[in-house]
């Protein structure tokens, strides 16, 4: 075996070693040689360490990042990783050489642009970056617009906002089982839906040793292939599944001489540990962070003085700590990442996920043999119901984690299994789940065919179909007395095929008409209380919003047998008479809806493409009704995973396989991705370039 990096024509890299060590130091240089900037702002959010390049506007998630201890419980799990499970913590550092060889040649325009030098990683770097990347995936912020809405509304208005899922909810995964294929052998496809950022949050990358040889999707500064990969006689796949496994306590807090206090549930104030921390911030003034730890966790809001020095009823102030599980257990769950590499049929990957710790996901897997999997894995703590929905007293007994949940395993329904976030397996497990609108339309596809090839799924991929849009289209069919311009604009979206094609404009029509309608309910008095959130930091605030809360929840106020005394009739009467009156609608909706991606540094962006789709579509290119049609969100990978043949399999990504500005593979998959063609997976050494002879 000739060991090196080697290129297909997609310049994704290709990776031989002679040792699963090797091979780790190799895919930590590739990666910094491809990303090197996107690795470096990855390790300085993780540390809290960003805004002193980035500026004021990172201010807010390093402050987050400091007070959650982020960077500790990292350095926490990774010495843990090295009691437990010395080889993996070899492996582990053996990726992060390779990582800081890499940067030190990295060529990578960004870093003179924001005056940055490439940093050193450490160890625990890559754990740090797992965390940063999946804090926020649980959506715990939702926990704190609950309390908003109960607040001022009551207790029945948390169903009517839900969705039956936060507005961030994505990612499709299908199996089909050889009973379903044209070839006999399984079928795994699907696509994970994230915030589109450029570079990208998946990487694409093929790791060949003598132990094992695995092509998958990465993300960047992780060892490994975690997420999503084939492995030649196995091949496995995930999606959110959307469990609750992080909890928020109101802390009351005092300060004494000796520092500061926390009120347990046993009535005893206790010591809890605090130290300040500062924030650099380009072109401003440092930033000192008060970091708070009690019994339950890191304070993440207020402190000993309150949210904003506002005082609540009982006289005491109050504070929000935050519980989750890595700094509970010291564990990340990087003792399945070898163990997914070496797995060679179903029962390995489900072994190795038995190690999984977060995010919280469903598994699916099948093997050459005809071996299927379809599970739940991660950790999600047992405690009290009141755990999982609002915030609830620190001081008060009865909300102590007592354990772990046995994470729940289900089949498939005439051969095939179909998970979009929906109630499924981990119905036990979350609170809020997605509407059943992708996965019900993915079954539905699925079944017009009685055999699929891995060259079919694309299909299933791009699909349009807003099933969510009927509310608001019974509503209109039955207005009366518009005017001429209302009415046709009414007959034409009645006449509409309900596809959110880039191309149509009766799509655009519609989500028009959603906006108005959702900016009148928004502005309705009924709510006027929720659209000022309390003194939380910045970056909750997308979770408190009342615009996007009512645009993703709009199905559901649409129908519910009565909204506050609001004419839901009228609401809409007066939004199709704006949009119609106005004359200014988008020729097509991919006009306005447009890929609009998150990068670190903004200078003169590129003009992103119209996308098809939207939140509710298969193709869920998620646009914030009534706030922007701009998409931040959508497919961040797609991939189909044959088990005949692995290499008919097929993927691709947003942008390219390198991070580097002027890189041919920078963007040119972006053209594939917006039409839904995909990439073939190479596996065949021969068609592959060698960069070098010496990893």
């Amino acid at each position: 075996m000739i060991t090196g990096i080697y290129r297909d024509a997609w310049g994704i890299p290709h990776l031989r070693a002679d040792s699963a060590r090797a091979l780790a130091r190799a895919q930590g240089r590739v990666t910094a040689l491809d990303r090197a900037w996107q690795l470096e702002v990855e390790r300085h959010r993780a540390q809290g360490t960003s805004a002193a390049f980035l500026g004021t506007e990172a201010l807010a998630w390093d402050s987050f990042a400091r007070r959650a201890r982020l960077d500790d419980t990292a350095r926490r799990c990774f010495r843990s990783l090295e009691r437990r499970d010395p080889e993996t913590a070899d492996w582990v550092r053996a990726y992060v050489d390779g990582v800081n060889e890499g940067l030190a040649k990295a060529t990578a325009p960004e870093f003179a642009r924001a005056g940055l030098t490439p940093g050193r990683w450490e160890p625990w770097t890559p754990l740090g970056v797992w965390l940063g990347t999946h804090i926020l995936f649980a959506g715990f912020p939702a926990k704190l617009w609950r309390e908003q809405v109960v607040q001022h509304l009551g207790a029945d208005a948390v169903a009517l906002f839900a969705t039956d899922g936060p507005g961030t909810s994505g990612s499709n995964g299908w199996l089909v089982s050889g009973e379903r294929t044209t070839t006999g052998h399984a079928v795994i496809a699907g696509d994970p839906h994230r915030f589109i950022e450029d570079p990208g949050v998946y990487q694409q990358i093929h790791l060949s040793c003598p132990e094992f040889d695995v092509v998958g999707l990465v993300v960047p500064g992780v060892p490994g292939i975690a997420h999503f990969g084939h492995a030649g006689t196995v091949a496995w796949a995930i999606t959110n599944a959307m469990a609750d496994y992080q909890d928020l306590y109101r802390e009351r807090l005092r300060r004494t001489g000796a520092g500061v206090e926390a009120l347990g549930p046993d009535g005893v104030w206790r010591r809890a540990a605090r130290h300040t921390e500062t924030v650099e911030v380009a072109g401003e003034e440092p930033a000192e962070v008060e970091v708070i730890e009690t019994d339950r966790g890191p304070v993440i809001i207020g402190g000993p003085e309150g949210l904003d020095d506002r005082v609540p009823d009982s006289g005491t102030p109050v504070a929000v700590s935050l519980r989750y599980p890595p700094r509970v257990t010291e564990d990340l769950g990087f003792s399945a990442l070898l163990p997914l590499l070496r797995a060679r049929r179903v029962a390995d990957v489900d072994r190795a996920f038995d190690a999984w710790a977060e995010p919280v996901n469903v598994v699916q897997a099948a093997d050459t043999e005809g071996g299927l999997l379809h599970r739940v894995a991660g950790r999600v703590p047992l405690r009290a119901e009141a755990n999982r929905t609002r915030l609830v007293p620190a001081w008060e007994p009865g909300h102590d984690w007592e354990g772990w949940h046995e994470t729940p395993y289900a089949g498939l329904t005439d051969g095939i299994a179909v998970m979009a976030n929906q109630r499924g397996p981990a119905t036990p497990l979350g609170v809020e789940f997605a509407p059943p609108h992708r996965a019900d339309r993915i079954t539905a596809l699925l079944t017009e065919k009685d055999r699929w090839s891995p060259a079919d799924m694309p299909v299933i991929h791009m699909d349009t179909r807003l099933a969510s849009a009927v509310p608001l289209l019974d509503h209109l069919e039955a207005l009366e007395d518009l005017t001429p311009e209302a009415a046709r604009l009414r007959d034409r979206l009645l006449r509409w095929d309900r596809h959110m094609d880039a191309s149509s404009t009766e799509a655009a029509g519609y989500a028009a008409v959603r906006g108005a309608v959702v900016r009148r309910l928004a502005a309705h008095p009924a709510f006027a209380a929720l659209t000022s959130p309390p003194a939380y930091p910045e970056v909750f605030l997308p979770w408190l919003n009342l615009v996007p809360r009512v645009g993703f929840a709009l199905e559901h106020l649409l129908r519910a047998e009565e909204l506050y005394g609001i004419d839901r009739a009228e609401t809409v009467r007066a939004a199709v008479e704006e949009v119609a009156a106005s004359g200014d609608l988008p020729a097509t909706w991919g006009d306005t809806h447009r890929l609009s991606p998150w990068r670190a540094l903004t200078d003169t962006p590129p003009e992103e493409p119209g996308l098809s789709g939207d939140h509710d579509c298969v193709l869920c290119t998620s646009a914030v009704p009534g706030w922007t049609d701009l998409s931040a969100r959508g497919p961040a990978a797609r991939y189909v995973w044959d088990l005949a043949r692995r290499a008919d399999s097929l993927w691709v990504v947003p942008f390219g396989a390198s991070g580097v500005p002027g890189s041919p593979h920078q963007r040119d998959q972006l053209p594939l991705w917006i039409e839904g063609d995909l990439v073939p997976v190479v596996t065949d050494w021969q068609q592959l370039k060698r960069e070098n002879e010496d990893v």
